[in-house]
């Protein structure tokens, strides 16, 4: 079983990118959709199983590196914190599969698309399902290469282009974060098995090393390269920028990588090694400071955008921050809640944006809608669920998820925990401001769009609404369902077994009542009072935009972060590489190199073919000259 659903999404990209053009558009998407939908179907199987029977297992499928101490297998790991992985990532990408099939109707390479969706499950499944580090290290770049792949898929585009190379180059710096992190492991460790590692990690609490000149614990190095990996997947505060440019792909492509696979990479790596972060309270303290100002800086950048996908994407960051403090805080077991609960609505909101697109034609400014909840009845359905579920409605799953994080970061009673409750809760506030900004602006008040009459406004075709219906159900009920196995007092410990360590014990204290309900409280004004400034009384954020218009500039810049790594990296690494080019490659290495060379061998035989002239005399001479060149070589040595 473990099998079948790690290699189906990979013999399905295989026979949709190597045969596709040989069985067909069609059978290229019912093919690869039916394969992850397996996949996704046997991970409910083992999910199942781990839930009522305790299953684990390690499956080794073959041995991979050999080579003096390193030994490293090619595994299957099943474990809890494995198992909920494989249930996200494959449910998702089933989904986005299926919708896929409608969105991507008219685009004339789905075998390639659909190829590439099912490569980048199997690479997040590998990544999941890894023993080891360097198998881990495989996914992680695995997902790299088909972001790549999927945010340049149209390749005509040149922001398309652009975006594609951003993220694989931001992503390349955190990498080399992540790489340094396991190199430095199988240092000290001899080792990069998981287990193996983990056990030896209380003999080298004190241990300290030399790196970069300074000499730091050994334990606080591992932890914040590791946590540098992370940040570049998932788009943490200062590796952040290639997020919302990704929104270059197709919005299938945007639901799959901000809601199952790539961006929650990172958060899986830092769970997964908590038996390694529970022994480093500088790296948690950071993590937490990170996930926090991560989760800020987002939602105030989201709340003045215009592009329904971009704020969505800021979104994704905005969350994740939340999924980081609440590792940094040591609740590892609600980050993994958050992550879960999540991909429901996340890809839902994705999904649905990309059905509000399709029917306007691919615009995406929502300033350029309005007024048509009548004409898309069923997606503005949808889209309210996943909003409610993103803002944390009473009772919805993000409810659940996001109030925990809040109130274990509160009952941490230290500095960084405290002020991560308190951003936590104005963070909140301006996720639910800005997610109402968006469905308001989209679907009520005026009708805006000159391009497209409102009567050629049509509702997406089946085959994209039952996934977004499937995603609405997980985003009402998944949080209800799962929160007592997952972070129930009574039942977590049993749950999540040894694949989470808690070093201390979560606390079972209640904070205080107010703010249980302060959080609850803000998200529900906070609709009426969307509705009011952004539908009924548009004059006050003009005039509030007027008011503070330096400070609405510098969110409108994302803070300048673009601006800033063009000024610093970009600019200098381009002219660096001019001078190298110019006056390095081309006047010196090729003008006395191979160009010099082949001149002048050229130059020589130009000359030496003057010689060929037929006279005997002439060749008489060349004779004499040679003869005379031999024999003063043979006196003088």
């Amino acid at each position: 079983m473990e099998y079948l659903i790690l290699f189906l999404p990979l013999f399905a990209s295989i026979l949709s990118g190597f045969f596709g053009k040989i069985i067909g558009d069609k059978i290229s998407q019912v093919t690869t959709s039916l394969f992850v939908s397996l996949s996704a179907v046997l991970s409910f199987v083992i999910l199942y199983k781990v839930i009522n029977q305790g299953y684990e297992n390690n499956l080794v499928i073959a041995t991979w590196i050999n080579s003096g101490s390193l030994n490293v297998n090619w595994s299957i790991k099943i474990d809890a914190l494995s198992s909920v992985m494989l249930v996200v990532v494959n449910l998702v990408s089933a989904l986005v599969h299926v919708y896929s099939i409608g969105y991507m109707s008219d685009d004339p390479h789905k075998p390639r698309f659909m190829s590439y969706l099912s490569l980048f499950t199997f690479a997040m499944l590998t990544l999941v399902t890894s023993d080891n580090f360097i198998q881990l290290f495989f996914g992680w770049e695995g997902v790299g290469l088909c972001s790549y792949f999927l945010i340049g898929f149209w390749f005509k585009k040149d922001s398309a282009n652009s975006a594609a190379i951003k993220a694989f180059v931001v992503n390349r710096v955190g990498d080399f974060g992540f790489a340094l992190g396991i190199f430095l492991i199988f240092y000290i460790f001899g080792t990069v098995n998981y287990n193996e590692v983990f056990e030896q990690i209380p003999t080298i609490i004190d241990k300290k090393i030399i790196f970069l000149g300074f000499s730091t614990k050994a334990i606080d190095l591992i932890c914040i390269l590791l946590f540098i990996g992370a940040m570049g997947k998932s788009a943490q505060l200062l590796l952040h920028t290639w997020l919302p440019d990704a929104m270059e792909g197709p919005t299938p492509v945007s639901a799959l990588i901000h809601a199952a696979t790539m961006v929650t990479a990172g958060v899986f790596l830092v769970v997964r090694c908590s038996p390694i972060y529970e022994y480093s309270q500088l790296a948690l303290t950071i993590i937490t400071v990170v996930g926090m100002s991560t989760a800020f800086f987002a939602a105030t950048i989201a709340i003045v955008q215009t592009d329904i996908k971009k704020i969505i994407a800021y979104s994704t960051c905005s969350q994740l921050g939340y999924m980081f403090f609440a590792a940094g805080v040591g609740a590892y077991n609600v980050a993994m809640f958050h992550l879960f609960t999540h991909a429901f609505f996340k890809a839902l909101l994705f999904l649905g944006s990309g059905s509000i697109i399709h029917a306007f034609k691919n615009e995406q400014n929502i300033n350029l809608m309005g007024g048509v909840w009548k004409k898309l009845p069923y997606t503005y359905i949808l889209m309210i669920i996943g909003t409610l579920a993103l803002t944390g409605f009473p009772f919805l799953s993000g409810f659940y998820s996001k109030d925990a994080i809040i109130e274990f970061a509160y009952l941490k009673d230290n500095r960084a925990g405290f002020f991560a409750a308190y951003i936590g809760i104005f963070t909140a506030l301006l996720t639910s401001i800005y997610s109402w900004r968006l469905i308001f602006k989209t679907f009520h008040g005026d009708y805006n769009n000159q391009k497209n009459k409102i009567e050629s406004l049509h509702e997406s075709p089946a085959v994209m609404l039952l996934p977004l219906a499937v995603l609405a159900i997980g985003s009402i009920f998944a949080g209800i369902i799962f929160k007592e196995l997952f972070i129930g007092h009574d039942t977590f410990y049993v749950f999540w077994g040894d694949s989470i360590k808690f070093l201390q014990p979560l606390s079972t204290d209640h904070p205080p009542k107010w703010f249980i309900v302060l959080t609850p409280l803000l998200v529900t004004i906070s609709i009426p009072l969307s509705f009011y400034l952004f539908v009924k009384n548009k004059k006050i954020v003009n005039a509030i935009v007027e008011a503070n218009k330096p400070l609405y500039v510098f969110l409108q810049h994302k803070w300048y972060f673009d601006e800033l790594y063009d000024f610093l990296f970009v600019k200098p690494s381009k002219k660096t590489g001019y001078f190298l080019w110019k006056k390095i490659d081309i006047l010196i290495i090729d003008r006395f190199g191979p160009d010099g060379i082949s001149k002048l061998i050229k130059n020589l035989s130009i000359r030496a073919v003057k010689f060929q002239s037929g006279y005997i005399y002439h060749y008489a001479l060349i004779m004499l000259l040679g003869f005379s060149a031999l024999l003063t070589l043979l006196i003088f040595k």
